[in-house]
């Protein structure tokens, strides 16, 4: 499924906006770390790299955005499995999200500075995109 850059910017703006509620990040990660929980521990696992727990859930909240985008477009997001991960995994994430899907690697640079984070989001959002 292509997702196009208004699917995106509407997602990104409805986030921009509620983020004034502090629940509203908290139930964002909540429910994506139930819904993944592989994606969460393998995440999780990226600690070193990321920088901190804050670094996790700054990479967790906007891998729940990315997944919102597919949702919206009529994307089934079905609960990644290491299997997923694995074939996300192959060859540079951000240049293969970049050919497959523009929108979603703009929104990760303009909004991700850690290096490593833009590559887990962008791994993660390419097994989305395998699934959805």
């Amino acid at each position: 499924m292509k997702l196009n850059k208004d699917q995106v910017a509407a997602v990104v703006a409805e986030a921009s906006t509620k983020m004034s509620d502090p629940n509203y990040s908290a139930v964002l990660v909540g429910g994506f770390v139930q819904s993944q929980t592989p994606v969460s521990q393998f995440i999780s696992a990226h600690e070193r790299e990321l920088g901190g727990p804050e670094a996790i859930v700054n990479v967790i909240f906007h891998c729940a955005l990315v997944a919102t985008c597919y949702q919206r477009a009529g994307g089934k997001v079905r609960t990644l499995s290491y299997e997923d991960l694995d074939a996300a995994a192959r060859g540079e994430p951000l240049v293969r999200l970049e050919e497959a899907q523009l929108p979603l690697h703009e929104f990760i640079k303009a909004n991700v500075e850690n290096a490593e984070a833009q590559k887990l989001i962008a791994m993660i959002a390419l097994a989305i995109d395998g699934i959805a």
